[in-house]
């Protein structure tokens, strides 16, 4: 044990903190290291975020633009070339459905589902979800397939 080691046992110094604010024979009473007077030393305060001391905030500055249609409806889309993995790996054979579609993860319980044209189709498949583009229904009933919509 040397001096530039030393150290108090374990537990004996506590650190906790000023107490502020508990009377004037604390040292710390009157007004609790909040000085004399102003918006910051009442009690309640809280500065608000984004705050810029009266300066006009740089969200209120920043110009406003665009629009969100609250109506919109989002799908989630399902290219060709997905079903057709599908079909490769023996997971579907001639039914999809949206229970097929959420058990291999391509789309959630909750969301709506439209099959894309992207990729090449090479079994007859019923297909029975919300939405289709052209190519896909086209794609889908070239071979023999249904497109049925919910």
């Amino acid at each position: 044990m040397t001096l530039n080691n030393l150290q108090p046992a374990e537990g004996s110094v506590k650190n906790q903190g000023k107490r502020i604010g508990r009377g004037q024979g604390s040292g710390k009473g009157g007004t609790a290291t909040k000085g004399h007077k102003g918006q910051k030393s009442r009690s309640g305060y809280s500065k608000k975020i984004g705050f810029e001391g009266g300066q006009m905030p740089l969200q209120r500055r920043v110009p406003k633009f665009g629009f969100k249609n609250i109506n919109r409806k989002e799908y989630v889309g399902v290219n060709l070339h997905k079903l057709q993995e599908l079909i490769d790996n023996n997971i579907i054979t001639d039914t999809v459905t949206l229970d097929v579609l959420i058990e291999n993860r391509l789309a959630g319980k909750n969301d709506l589902v439209k099959i894309l044209g992207n990729g090449e189709l090479k079994a007859k498949l019923d297909v029975k979800v919300h939405k289709f583009t052209a190519t896909a229904k086209a794609a889908i009933e070239k071979l023999g397939g249904t497109a049925e919509t919910l």
